[in-house]
């Protein structure tokens, strides 16, 4: 036993020979005292960014610091401090404590290392560590899913068309120069797109705007499954689904597995019709010069050409059907048609509500404006409904009763903060050409060299063939004379 373990610590020495070899060979070219600190850097990253054959064969990468480490171990302790620590080879562990440990790990998976090794303590007085336990234990598969305690999800599917509806966002080209976002929401069943729309922002305007017409065309879902964005938790969202019977449910935050149609469908989005769609910083689009507000409309155009032309009539890998046809079986299978909503419950479920307090002087306000309401509902908690484009009419409820429009009083804003338009800005006013500043300076200029009483052309009408001696340009003493006296007549004069 003792000439097995002298053999073994030979090995040991040679191999860490050959590494401490390596090592030098490899940073030989950055211990030449003579280079500069610039200079050593220069050669340690371009070492860093080689692939080198390593010691015992196979192709290894060395980060800077780990060169800078050996560079410095070196400098200190030599050739023999770039060698790894030799590895003390340990006492044997017997087989019975390891195998009382595997069978105490099977008799309650819920152990961990540490407590399986306090049993064994307390039961012999010895026990392995527990990094040993976890090696241990992980080759005999008694640690994650192979133990048990692992979750398995299992493929779910809607049994019929407009049980559940997916809903997400995706990130999208840039339009014009600004970010643009894709909102869709997708049949379980079928993987039909039942409704998608592009916006300048992920918010809950731009999530009605694909929802609405969703619903308009394709029904109403007995639920719709969402995640937990700011966009699919706001009390708009919640509010319309109540309106419209629909069952609002989040995802568990970190468990993603429940939308994995959905992000199946980005990607077919992303390798079919983005990868078409270049970033048009330029205000370019399908080969058009576009505004943004442009720009966007051309591109949900372009998406709805291609949903409709191309992606529900493309056979789907999961289902051997295409979204179309899957939908139509579905309903042909059922007897009946979708539940679609009348024209007014869609229209009060896609309007907002906010709650307040009347004043005793029978005031609401409201973002900053302020309204008249009726005067019995002083001191009352009213709901008021609205359009979120549109906060001049406000319709008042208490009670399930309506009491009718509140009046304006004062109006400072005419939308919700939230709803922000996509429409394009106001092309500027043509240029007049007038430069008001110029025309002051001109009349001021004009108006100096019209008065009169003040001879600035003096300065400069001097002759010299009336006075020799007269520097040309320059007053003589009778001319100031006679300007002073005609200037004296002409005060008098008025």
């Amino acid at each position: 036993m003792a000439s097995t373990h002298d053999q073994d610590g030979i090995k040991r020495r040679e191999r860490a020979q050959q590494v401490a070899l390596f090592r030098y060979q490899l940073i030989c070219p950055a211990l030449d005292p003579g280079l500069s600190t610039k200079a050593r850097g220069k050669i340690v990253r371009a070492i860093a960014a080689g692939t080198h054959a390593g010691p015992f064969g196979g192709q290894h990468c060395y980060s800077r610091d780990t060169l800078d480490r050996w560079i410095r171990r070196y400098r200190a302790g030599g050739f023999d401090a770039l060698a790894p620590s030799i590895r003390q080879p340990g006492a044997r562990i017997d087989t019975g404590v390891l195998e009382l440990a595997v069978a105490l790990k099977r008799e309650n998976p819920a152990r961990t290392a540490a407590q399986v090794a306090r049993i064994l303590r307390a039961s012999s007085g010895y026990s392995p560590s527990e990094s040993t336990l976890l090696r241990l234990f992980h080759r005999r598969e008694l640690m994650g899913p192979a133990a048990g305690g692992g979750v398995v999800f299992g493929r779910f599917e809607a049994e019929a068309p407009n049980e559940r509806w997916v809903g997400d966002a995706l990130h999208g080209p840039r339009v014009g120069g600004r970010k643009t976002y894709l909102f869709a929401f997708l049949d379980d069943h079928s993987r039909l797109a039942t409704g998608y729309r592009f916006g300048f922002a992920e918010d809950t305007v731009r999530l009605a705007a694909a929802l609405e017409p969703a619903l308009a065309s394709r029904g109403v879902p007995g639920a719709c499954y969402v995640d937990n964005g700011s966009a699919y938790v706001d009390s708009w969202l919640l509010r319309a689904c109540g309106k419209l019977g629909i069952r609002l449910v989040h995802s568990t935050p970190h468990r993603p597995q429940g939308r994995g149609k959905i992000e199946r469908f980005f990607r077919t989005v992303r390798d079919q019709f983005l990868v078409e769609v270049a970033d048009t910083n330029a205000d370019q689009l399908a080969g058009k010069q576009l505004t943004p507000a442009a720009g966007l409309l051309e591109l949900n155009a372009l998406f709805t050409a291609w949903v409709e032309s191309v992606y529900h009539h493309q056979v789907h890998s999961e289902t051997q059907q295409s979204p179309l046809t899957r939908w139509n079986d579905g309903w042909q299978r059922l007897g009946h048609g979708p539940v679609m909503p009348a024209t007014q419950a869609l229209t009060e479920a896609f309007l907002w509500s906010a709650h307040r307090t009347v004043t005793k002087t029978a005031t609401v306000s409201l973002h900053g404006n302020t309204y008249q309401v009726e005067a019995a509902l002083a001191g009352r908690k009213v709901e008021l409904v609205f359009s979120p484009f549109n906060l001049e009419v406000i319709e008042v409820r208490h009670g399930d009763k309506s009491f009718g429009h509140a009046v304006p009083h004062m109006i400072t804003r005419h939308a919700h903060p939230k709803a922000r338009p996509e429409t394009p800005e106001p092309a500027p006013a043509p240029a007049t050409g007038i430069a008001y500043l110029q025309l002051v300076a001109d009349a001021h200029q004009q108006q100096v060299i019209d008065d009169e009483r003040i001879g600035f052309h003096a300065l400069y009408s001097a002759a010299p063939d009336q006075n020799p001696d007269q520097i040309p340009g320059q007053l003589s003493f009778d001319d100031l004379t006679d300007n002073a006296a005609n200037t004296g007549a002409q005060e008098a004069g008025r």
